[in-house]
């Protein structure tokens, strides 16, 4: 079996937690803060879980992590 290649930009943003599951960071923390409620900004702080419908395709580009 050939060695496969990892996406270096998912590498970057995905990290795998403890229980096998991925990590990633909110969008929509760039640009046009002023109207964005703080509450709203505290929480786009935090990282998240991704999605399990786009777990299957993102093992495909992850494959060693």
């Amino acid at each position: 079996m050939p060695k496969l290649k990892t996406s270096s930009a998912a590498a970057k943003r995905f990290k795998k937690t403890g229980t096998g599951k991925l990590k990633r960071m909110k969008a929509y923390k760039s640009h046009i803060l002023t109207k964005k409620s703080a509450k709203r900004k505290r929480n786009l702080r935090k990282a998240t879980i991704t999605d399990a419908t786009n777990v299957k395709n993102m093992k495909k580009i992850l494959p060693y992590l």
